[in-house]
């Protein structure tokens, strides 16, 4: 009697096993929802209903994070990789490349979201200038299907070594166009099946600028999605993965002009709360598709936003290019490229647009830099200092011998004014007051790209609201106006994303209180698809485990760093959380200039 029970224990036992082996090797479905400059707290079952259905009834990240920069493209490549920006080398959307990229008129600071720029700077670091693989990489090599759509640059960074169109497929901007990527014949019969054009739409906010959200675009990748993809995926019987990159609210907050030159209510007027609503009818679309489909209890969505968003400011009182007269810059505010103007001003060096040619930038006679990206010094072909303007950012590059010292007087220039709001210098130039290692925050690893030699940040406020988070202002070196929106800071408004998942490898209804980032989003999804990412470089995200079906909960903990004083008795502080040794930059910046930053007592 006994031995009859033991034995109906231990085959129970080995069902439980193998039911356990089946589910876990069962192939599940994947959507990585990227809603572009999505704010946490923006996020309400009113104005975003399906978003807030996937936080509420899925897991809800409310610790979440964006890396530094908070710039589109260097979080690109951290969700697709799992790795942080020094190892991926994407430091922003503009950025020193150390040579002149034909496919961008032979600036050697490019905006990289363009495919023909990306397939230059592959071609010159080895067929891929992030190093990294990627997660949609990693699933296709399995045997899934795979598409990426959205965003011009973001979509072809997900699968960087196969532009030419052959295996994934993309849609972007570009997409029928000449720096479009190929769609294949077959795709090409889909969309015809269905009455869909062969060429994106424009972007409506280009077209009628400042009032208008991107509707028009979305709804093309919208019905792609929704009655080509999900159709023939379903049809192949083949596991998929997806990313749908949606422009907005991005793209209508950087142009709306519900406040030109005022900075109430700036990024949260009508035109830019009507682009939120633009993404989270995409989602909705998507959730009805794979109802509809049959494919929802077979599919994971994975909801992130790459940063953050900040109202526009052009103001200092310190600043020696505000001082000046500009064409189509209102008086006394920051013209695009004031970083730069200040520098050549400090250390007594021309100006000149970043190509080996120039030409000369006449800041004195109120001319700026086209794009606000400069080089300075007496020979724009060997320039002393480099700068990549990025908005709450700007990347300084120093590609001479003498980087150690001119560093310094660099730094010492920077913290002589009143828009900068902490310092992050490369670790070999040795310690400078006033500043942090860019190692501290994960800006200098296994990148191929140059690493910039100085970072620096730009001040942020609230301009009055209740929720200080949603109402930031920041210091922006850009061609956009004061009142319209932008992001790339290291406050919290800009490291404050929005994140949620749902899905059969997700828990139901859970709040993850612990710190999570997008360096996160590949390392978790490498274990629901069952593949692996090899690393090259060591900056790497975490699995968030304790947010998957029977997941453990993680116990996270706190540090903040503090810089020496500098000139005026400035420090750079770092507010991190950390799990395990996996790291989370909350905010940082001077005391007082950065919204978010908590001042720990050390430096009081």
């Amino acid at each position: 009697m006994l031995g009859d029970t033991m034995a109906k224990l231990v085959v129970c036992a080995l069902l439980a096993v193998l039911a356990s082996t089946l589910q876990s090797n069962a192939q599940q479905n994947v959507i990585l929802f990227v809603a572009d400059g999505l704010r946490a707290a923006a996020v309400t079952p009113e104005r975003a209903p399906a978003f807030a259905r996937v936080r509420d009834t899925g897991v809800n990240f409310s610790n979440s994070h964006s890396l530094y920069p908070t710039i589109t493209t260097s979080n690109a490549s951290v969700i697709a990789t799992g790795h942080l920006i020094g190892d991926t080398g994407d430091f922003g959307n503009t950025f020193y490349m150390g040579f002149p990229v034909a496919s961008a008129a032979r600036t050697v600071t490019p905006f990289i979201q363009d495919n023909a720029v990306l397939g230059e700077l592959n071609q010159h670091h080895g067929g891929n200038f992030i190093a990294e693989h990627s997660i949609m990489a990693a699933a296709r090599e399995k045997g899934y299907f795979t598409a990426a759509l959205g965003k011009v640059g973001p979509v072809g960074i997900h699968d960087l070594t196969q532009l030419d169109g052959k295996t994934t497929i993309f849609f972007d901007d570009d997409t029928g166009k000449k720096n479009g990527i190929v769609l294949r014949p077959d795709v090409v019969e889909m969309l015809k099946k269905v009455g869909l054009a062969l060429e994106t739409p424009g972007r409506a906010q280009r077209e009628n600028p400042g009032k208008s959200t991107n509707i028009v675009q979305q709804k093309y990748y919208r019905d792609i999605v929704t009655k080509v993809l999900l159709p023939y995926f379903k049809e192949s019987k083949k596991p998929f993965m997806l990313l749908y990159w949606s422009s907005d609210p991005d793209g209508t907050q950087h142009s709306q002009r519900d406040s030109i030159n005022e900075l109430a209510p700036g990024i949260n007027g009508p035109t830019s709360l009507a682009a939120i609503k633009v993404a989270d009818d995409d989602l909705a679309a998507i959730v009805a598709a794979l109802g509809d489909l049959g494919l929802e209890t077979d599919t994971n969505i994975f909801v992130t936003a790459d940063h953050g968003f900040s109202t526009v400011s052009k103001q200092s009182k310190t600043s020696p290019a505000a001082k000046l007269k500009y064409d189509k810059v209102p008086e006394g505010q920051l013209p695009p490229g004031f970083l730069a103007i200040d520098l050549a001003h400090a250390l007594g060096l021309p100006l000149h647009e970043p190509s080996a040619e120039g030409p000369g930038v006449d800041y004195k006679a109120g001319k700026y830099p086209r794009r606000a990206s400069a080089s300075i010094g007496n020979d724009p072909a060997k320039p002393a200092i480099v700068v990549g303007a990025n908005g709450g950012n700007d990347l300084i590059y120093l590609p001479q011998d003498n980087a150690k010292i001119l560093a310094r007087q660099v730094v010492q220039a920077l913290l002589a004014q009143d828009y900068t709001s902490g310092i992050f210098v490369r670790d070999d130039l040795g310690p400078v007051p006033g500043a942090l290692p860019m190692s501290r925050v994960g800006l200098k690893g296994g990148a191929r790209t140059p690493t910039p030699a100085i970072v620096v940040n730009f001040r942020s406020e609230t301009t009055g609201c209740d929720q200080p988070l949603f109402c930031s202002a920041t210091v922006s070196d850009t061609t956009l106006l004061q009142g319209q929106g932008h992001h790339g800071s290291f406050s919290r408004a800009d490291t404050g994303n929005f994140m949620a998942a749902i899905g059969p490898a997700f828990k139901t209804g859970f709040n993850d209180t612990a710190p999570v980032s997008n360096a996160d989003i590949a390392p978790t999804l490498e274990k629901i698809l069952g593949v692996t990412l090899p690393p090259v470089g060591k900056l790497r995200g975490r699995a968030l485990t304790e947010a998957l079906t029977g997941g453990k909960p993680v116990r996270p903990w706190r540090l903040d760093l503090v810089s020496k004083r500098g000139d005026n008795g400035l420090r750079t502080i770092v507010n991190m959380q950390f799990v395990g040794r996996t790291r989370y930059f909350d905010a940082a910046g001077f005391p007082g200039r950065t919204v978010g930053l908590k001042v720990p007592a050390s430096a009081r």
